[in-house]
């Protein structure tokens, strides 16, 4: 499936909210670069799946636990209160995308560097526990 212009714009916003949202958290929560991250991730988000299918993905009922702790948690961030915030959206996050999570493992188990990691024992046993066996595909 081609990507639109719009859409390519979103995956490479998307990716730098993650970018800066991870080098926020390795600067020991900087609210300046978590709040940038936020903000690069959710416009990112809404360019990939469009504006309408945004708001039904975070008015989802069955997701309505994720979508008020990740937006509080993009709050506390703004106000001052960062790592509080980032736990928050983590909650949240895990509550929206988690349904995701077996396809990401799936995926990077077929990765040259990583699959190998994550098919040793031990952690196999952890990845399968956090992710689940059965891929929804």
């Amino acid at each position: 499936m081609w990507l639109t212009d719009t859409q390519k714009i979103g995956v490479g916003l998307t990716a730098f909210g993650v970018f800066f949202m991870l080098v926020g958290i390795l600067f020991f929560f900087d609210r300046g670069f978590l709040s940038i991250g936020n903000v690069l991730f959710l416009s990112g988000l809404t360019l990939i799946i469009g504006v309408a299918k945004t708001l039904v993905f975070f008015s989802r009922p069955e997701k309505i636990r994720g979508t008020v702790c990740f937006f509080l948690g993009v709050v506390l961030v703004f106000v001052k209160w960062p790592f509080v915030g980032i736990c928050c959206e983590l909650f949240g996050f895990v509550n929206l995308f988690g349904d995701f999570l077996p396809v990401v493992v799936g995926f990077l188990r077929k990765v040259p560097l990583i699959g190998p990691l994550l098919n040793l024992p031990g952690i196999s046993f952890v990845v399968d526990k956090l992710a689940g066996k059965a891929l929804p595909v």
